[in-house]
């Protein structure tokens, strides 16, 4: 069988032998390809394990696993569940809508007040590129505010999660 260069790649050359990884893994007499060769060639350090001896830590569980941990209905009734969500919404509401409102305040004022919003700030820099590059300020600030509410938010979940087992354990 001689290489015939017939204007197309010949891909069965490379099928002809027997992979490498097999004849050496296994006896000249043995010639039956296994349907998994990797114990063949591989250590056992290759496979982790599949299970734990232990308890699965919390970041592992699933949700079905949590649900025996913490009561969620009786959590979602608490009053300091309610008052975590009162403080996210007093700050998520106000800060959603003051961005929309800037947001859209640039088309409408482009819009309607063009003349003001083409007046000269600094050579050829007007008011509207200002306020446009405003928004990606008044951004970072809401989301630099978010940060700092968030964190604020952190410490009620878990004064809540604390709360709740502090009654479990009672």
């Amino acid at each position: 069988m001689g290489f015939r260069f017939t204007g197309e790649p010949d891909f069965s050359l490379a099928f002809l032998t027997t992979p490498f990884y097999i004849r050496v893994a296994m006896t000249p007499d043995d010639r039956r390809i296994p349907e998994d060769p990797t114990p063949l060639i591989a250590s056992p350090t290759d496979v982790a394990p599949l299970t734990h001896l232990a308890p699965k830590p919390p970041h592992e569980r699933t949700a079905d696993e949590e649900a025996d941990v913490i009561d969620w209905e009786k959590l979602a009734g608490s009053e300091r569940f309610r008052n975590l969500l009162k403080a996210k919404r007093r700050f998520i509401v106000p800060a959603m809508i003051f961005f929309i409102v800037y947001y859209f305040a640039l088309p409408v004022l482009i819009g309607y007040a063009r003349p003001f919003m083409e007046k000269r700030v600094l050579g050829p820099v007007n008011l509207a590129y200002l306020f446009a590059l405003s928004q990606f300020f008044m951004a970072w600030i809401i989301a630099a505010l978010y940060v700092r509410a968030a964190a604020r938010f952190d410490k009620m979940a878990a004064g809540v999660i604390a709360k709740q087992d502090e009654q479990e354990q009672e």
